[in-house]
């Protein structure tokens, strides 16, 4: 079975705790232990997020007073490249040793019109309070929102078009090697008429890009595990549901959160109806279950 997964950048560093690289490691090993599960016998693409990790950087680098830090393109590489080592080394301790694994540093186009740019709704970084939220609104000149019981920077994050490294990602497959790729949804870069790329000041949403990479590569089955049990009717009420079934066709009946459930939602719905194959969307812990259609929130066309 082809199994494409995203893997939640809370899933890696749970709210609240600590963006430290200890906290970092050993939610790195927990998610390998499932992951490893899962890749015996299939073949696994792995596109994990960076939310936590990349909103960090980016303090660092207004904290740091520097002439020009670094633009998000960058951090997003930086964080591909970190969150991919450590996912990497956690796996190749628990697969046999003749299967290989392999980090694919992965840049994404993007539309430079897109309306993400002009309305920001990609959480990253930690949980602010109202205090620094506010303080970070007219010290940095972030954009803020709400998130949970607190709040946190959001930044633009345009749709995914295409995936530079297609033919490298197809390789990799065809030698029967785990792939760690699109890490942080991609890094964003725009297209010129001359075709030559440059990187943008953004962040591509991991479940978008994970969608697309799932649909190119003919995946069997498309999971988003993250750090809840599925998509929730009600979520956040005393009445929330999980919602075992859904159709491609609830995103014309219902919203969901921007930034958090409401993109899951749209590409799972995105590749099962486009593919007529089932997506899951639920815990990293039942991952396997979620492989399965045991657990969390099926997608799939009845």
């Amino acid at each position: 079975m082809r199994i494409v997964i995203a893997l939640g950048g809370n899933a890696l560093l749970k709210r609240g705790e600590a963006l430290s690289a200890e906290a970092q490691r050993a939610n790195i090993r927990l998610a390998a232990e499932q992951l490893a599960q899962v890749a015996e016998g299939n073949e696994v693409v792995i596109v994990h997020g960076n939310g936590p990790q990349v909103g960090l950087l980016a303090s660092q680098e207004r904290e740091a007073r520097t002439s020009a830090g670094f633009p998000l393109d960058v951090l997003d590489a930086e964080t591909e490249g970190m969150i991919g080592y450590l996912l990497e080394l956690e796996l190749r301790n628990r697969l046999p040793k003749a299967r290989a694994c392999a980090t694919l540093l992965t840049m994404v186009e993007v539309d430079p019109n897109d309306r993400a740019f002009d309305h920001p709704d990609k959480p990253i970084g930690a949980m602010l309070t109202d205090a620094a939220a506010l303080e970070a609104a007219k010290a940095k000149g972030w954009a803020i929102a709400r998130d949970g019981t607190g709040y946190r920077r959001v930044v633009p994050s345009p749709r995914p078009q295409r995936l530079v490294q297609w033919a490298p990602l197809r390789w990799l497959l065809d030698q029967h090697a785990i792939v760690i790729c699109a890490g942080g949804g991609g890094i964003p870069v725009v297209a010129a008429e001359d075709g030559t790329l440059r990187g943008i000041e953004a962040v591509v949403d991991k479940d978008r890009s994970a969608a697309l990479v799932a649909e190119e590569i003919d995946a069997d089955v498309f999971v988003i595990a993250t750090d809840v049990e599925g998509v929730f009717a009600d979520w956040g009420t005393p009445s929330a549901t999980l919602l075992r079934h859904l159709d491609p066709s609830i995103l014309r009946e219902r919203t969901f959160a921007a930034g958090s459930m409401g993109p899951k939602v749209e590409a799972a719905a995105r590749f099962a109806q486009r593919t007529g194959r089932r997506a899951a969307i639920g815990a990293l812990t039942d991952v396997a279950a979620l492989v399965e259609g045991t657990a969390g929130t099926t997608m799939s066309v009845r």
